[in-house]
């Protein structure tokens, strides 16, 4: 059994992944940036992360990353963190990821927001959820979901965040082939398709879809009509989705991963079948929907030797 060293301070917690349940894009804005409309979903796919503090004379962040990811999130937003709160000392992360990387699911993000999270709790410190939502930003668009979790209207830039209802938690199959998608060439590819006319358009689907109560059946990705010309593989693999009987089946974010619902897991697992997969050799993950409240469950549950009420974002029970 390993023993703690004194003052140092640590949690287990897990970064859980995010599908777009419908992508809208816009137009460009001013800034440079495309002005979305989209649904977030988290899902039960997730990346664990251990982080622990220890108080120092100087900051230090130390990552342990077995894919040695460039400029890690996580490493920047500890940085960000101890900036904000004004605190100095050693912060070492142990990431385990699962989550594939550029496949549309914000695992970077999660990450980030992971550390945004927990980090404050465990110096003893208090951010307030919009100076978080900032610090997120800062970090990358998909950030500030993931200090919400459950399912929520993202738009701007994604990072305008509004709470739906809670979806059904259904189960589904996420396929996440070895296809690279470059976000960039798929925006510069599909921007001379924004039509003031679809615009228009767009908004009052998405407006319709989102007092929608149910599961969105009719949702749509955008980033689907450019990828799939460049990269017709994804468009077979959401083909395969459809006849496994799933529904929706839409891609992620600006792809590569295509996800398909189910009435459940049992439903879920039946279409894969007992002999051949009809998915191939692809990578295949089982996946539920996450609820806010399950999301923040599990957070309170993650640090709760750290914290003393079920508060949100977690409170840290050392802070004065």
């Amino acid at each position: 059994m390993s023993v703690r060293p004194a003052g140092v301070r640590s949690a287990r917690v897990r970064a859980l992944a995010k599908i777009n349940l419908d992508l809208r894009v816009l137009g460009k804005r001013p800034d440079g940036y495309h002005e979305l409309r989209t649904i977030f979903q988290t899902i039960t796919l997730a990346d664990t992360l251990d982080i622990a503090f220890t108080p120092g004379r100087r900051n230090a962040v130390e990552i342990e990353d077995p894919l040695a990811i460039p400029r890690n999130l996580a490493a920047q937003a500890a940085e960000s963190v101890l900036d904000a709160v004004g605190i100095r000392g050693r912060v070492s992360i142990r990431l385990a990821k699962r989550i594939p990387m550029g496949a549309g699911l914000g695992g970077g993000s999660s990450d980030a927001a992971a550390v945004l999270l927990a980090l404050p709790a465990l110096a003893g410190r208090i951010l307030p959820l919009s100076k978080l939502c900032e610090l997120g930003a800062a970090l990358g668009s998909d950030v500030p979901f993931f200090l919400l979790g459950g399912t929520a209207v993202g738009i701007g830039r994604g990072t305008e965040l509004f709470p739906l209802p809670d979806r059904p938690p259904r189960a589904g199959l996420l396929v996440a082939p070895a296809v690279h998608v470059s976000t960039a060439e798929a925006y510069r590819r599909l921007s001379p398709r924004l039509t003031v006319e679809l615009q228009e358009s767009t908004i009052f689907s998405f407006q319709s879809l989102v007092w929608d109560r149910g599961l969105p059946e009719a949702a749509c990705n955008d980033f689907e009509a450019v990828v799939f010309e460049e990269h017709g593989r994804l468009a077979g693999l959401k083909k395969r989705l459809v006849r496994m009987g799933a529904s929706p089946v839409l891609m992620s974010g600006s792809g590569s991963a295509i996800y398909g619902l189910f009435r459940g897991r049992a439903a879920a697992r039946a279409a894969l079948g007992a002999g051949e997969n009809p998915l191939g050799n692809e990578r295949v993950f089982h996946f539920s929907l996450v609820s806010r409240a399950r999301y923040q469950s599990e957070w309170w549950r993650a640090l709760s030797e750290h914290i003393d009420r079920r508060t949100w974002p977690p409170r840290s029970r050392y802070a004065r």
